[in-house]
């Protein structure tokens, strides 16, 4: 179905419309001196910004730099500002506190939810972050109808092959390499510590390059007994040995017009690498038990997480079959050297979960997400995704996962989120005091004026104040009575 420019102008106005109504409530359940929303494109461009103060003297900024941050990263952050005051020169801090929640669709930053306060007297809370989520879900809903959002599709790596997914600059290079080599029939050495997706780096230059159309067989080294790994390679005819009952062709036989993919090549025994070698200078193959070799059409890729060199050394891998290995050498860094791509997996791997769950994207809390940055993930990859699934799992129905969820290794020290002592009526009176408490600082107490601008009548402010039992400082109270003042 196409629209016109006036039809689609018409229907993201009244998507909007709908969307503001909820910055009310928003702004209602958590005291800011502003909220707002915003809108992007699949271009980051800023489509519809819709804003509430507490008074029409609010700064009307709004912190570009945590926005472009949020949109980038597709977690929630909480910013507390430090300013330079420019006439003493001393670092003080700023009145003001940000929280920016994402709104994510579809494993795309469709724009975010801000808020600010000012004058704060504490940093949002974890209630505020859970609040903030819940009500994300109807936002999200007006989004999706979006028709932009219905046509996105995904592109590059991710999409072809999620799990080989990243931003850093390592991991574009390995990219690069991969289009490069993608079709050659030369064969291709991977080293990279356990984890890290060796074989996936196999897969992805299989399936784009010209051998797609084959088969792509993986074989791990290390995981078959020694015993049975060369029958397992290379087949076997009838007879060849007690219980060979019938012709059985090998794995490498298998990928014949494909590729054929050999992890933990370094666990490979002597005489093997002595067959292996023969096998790629002759390309062809013999059964065991058989008198005569057969033409193969196989590249090969091969990976370890040892140092193949020094196995060299050592004399436990022939010198002649690794440099016949490794006529092209990619090395896959482990992801603690490249940080950038936490984020990146970290966003896909949420989404992913979430989604084979049946639930709403999970968002992580900002001290999660440090403890997530912050360790070294000696598993890399797979260690992350493995984490992902088990903080999900530990959050059940919860929409944050928070530090308490995190595994041991990663948060040590068992720090949790102090729990709220309150229930909702409680925390919203909380709320609404330290709310009252900014806003007369503000305006210097001067009750009138503070009315006036936070939108109360002075009967119900005077009433708010009471029920709270907020002091009024008596040198202040003095200046109310001056000309102008609204005692």
């Amino acid at each position: 179905m196409r629209y016109s420019n006036s039809d689609q102008e018409i229907k993201l106005s009244q998507r909007c419309s709908r969307l503001a109504k909820f910055l009310d409530l928003i702004l209602e359940e958590i005291p800011s001196s502003s909220v707002a929303a915003l809108l992007v494109d699949e271009k980051n461009h800023i489509v519809f910004k819709e804003m509430r103060r507490i008074s029409p003297a609010a700064d009307e900024d709004i912190d570009r730099e945590t926005i472009k941050k949020a949109l980038a990263e597709k977690h929630l952050l909480i910013i507390e500002n430090f300013n330079e005051n420019p006439l003493s020169g001393e670092q003080q801090k700023s009145s003001k506190s940000v929280l920016c929640l994402p709104l994510v669709i579809d494993n795309k930053a469709a724009g975010v939810i801000y808020l600010e306060r000012e004058f704060a007297i504490v940093p949002f809370s974890l209630a505020n972050l859970e609040f903030l989520i819940a009500i994300s879900k109807p936002i999200k809903l007006i989004l999706k109808e979006r028709h932009e959002f219905r046509e996105i599709s995904g592109k590059g790596a991710e999409a072809s092959n999620p799990l080989l997914a990243g931003q850093s600059r390592p991991f574009r290079r390995i990219l690069t390499l991969i289009d490069r080599v993608k079709d050659s029939d030369a064969p291709v050495f991977i080293w990279g510590e356990s984890g890290t997706g060796k074989e996936l780096v196999a897969r992805a230059i299989h399936q784009t390059g010209v051998r797609r159309k084959g088969k792509f067989v993986a074989v791990n080294c290390g995981a078959i007994p020694e015993q049975l790994l060369e029958s397992e390679l290379f087949g076997y005819t009838k007879g060849a040995f007690t219980g060979a009952v019938r012709d059985k062709p090998g794995l490498i036989e298998e990928a014949d017009g494909g590729t054929f993919f050999l992890d933990e090549v370094g666990d490979l025994p002597p005489y093997l690498q002595a067959k292996l070698l023969r096998l790629l200078e002759e390309k062809e193959i013999r059964r065991i038990g058989e008198n005569r070799s057969r033409p193969v059409n196989v590249r090969f890729i091969s990976a370890t997480n040892k140092n193949i060199e020094e196995e060299v050394k050592q004399g436990n891998f022939r010198e002649d079959l690794y440099y016949r290995l490794k006529i092209i050498a990619i090395e896959f860094p482990p992801l603690r050297e490249r940080k950038d791509d936490i984020f990146f997996l970290l966003n896909h791997f949420l989404e992913k979960y979430s989604r084979e769950m049946g639930r709403e994207r999970v968002y992580l809390s900002p001290r999660a997400l440090e403890f997530l940055m912050n360790y070294s993930w000696p598993g890399n990859v797979r260690e992350l995704q493995n984490e992902i699934r088990r903080c999900l799992i530990l959050a059940a129905e919860d929409e944050l996962i928070t530090e308490e969820h995190l595994s041991l290794r990663i948060n040590p020290q068992r720090e949790s989120s102090p729990a709220s002592p309150y229930n909702f009526l409680e925390a919203r009176a909380e709320f609404e005091r330290r709310f009252l408490n900014q806003a007369l600082a503000r305006w210097n107490y001067n009750r009138g004026k503070t009315a006036e601008e936070i939108g109360l009548s002075r009967q119900g402010l005077f009433k708010l104040i009471k029920k709270h039992g907020i002091d009024i400082p008596k040198k202040k109270e003095t200046n109310l009575l001056e000309p102008g003042g609204s005692g």
